[in-house]
């Protein structure tokens, strides 16, 4: 379905909840994923989650449709991803190098983490990157976004989102070679 016709849906008050629930059937699970690479936990990725598609609902009239659907939801998601981190850190008044250890932890210990020794070391290494850094190598690499639709989401200029991968790219080719 095109985002103008789901827009339409949701916009109508005999349809919006029809086009709610195709929304999130739409979405969800490319959401999840991008929450999830950032949380790590399948449990925290969820509740993520919930929350981002809550966002949406709450704030789907204020959808100016100057950029593409998913490039907002995105940045809700992305939005949130940071905020959780954020009180995570916080809540356990954590330095941000305690939160990565934590989340690596995670990361070794879940039944919901698949694959073999190389994807988790990558994994790994994502971890030792800031949140941003993360954010963009995640939307660049895993999702294969554009750095132009990754500026849209991010609100970050092309040239510093380049740098920015750039950057994560060769603190990740450290990790792995170390």
């Amino acid at each position: 379905m095109e985002d103008k016709e789901l827009l339409d849906k949701l916009r109508n008050p005999d349809t919006a909840n029809y086009g709610f629930n195709l929304l999130v059937r739409t979405y969800q699970q490319r959401v999840y994923w991008h929450v999830r690479k950032m949380v790590i936990d399948h449990d925290d990725a969820d509740d993520v989650t919930q929350e981002i598609f809550i966002k949406i609902h709450k704030y789907i009239g204020n959808f100016r449709e100057d950029a593409q659907l998913y490039t907002w939801i995105y940045r809700i998601a992305t939005n949130e991803c940071l905020s959780f981190l954020a009180r995570k850190k916080r809540r356990f008044f954590l330095p941000i190098g305690d939160v990565a250890g934590e989340l690596r932890a995670k990361l070794d210990s879940s039944s919901h983490v698949s694959g073999d020794e190389i994807q988790l070391k990558l994994q790994k290494a994502l971890l030792t990157l800031p949140d941003k850094q993360r954010i963009v190598f995640n939307m660049k690499y895993f999702d294969d976004l554009s750095y132009e639709q990754i500026s849209e989401i991010t609100n970050t200029s092309v040239g510093a989102l380049k740098a920015s991968y750039h950057h994560a790219v060769k603190k990740i080719e450290d990790f792995l070679t170390a």
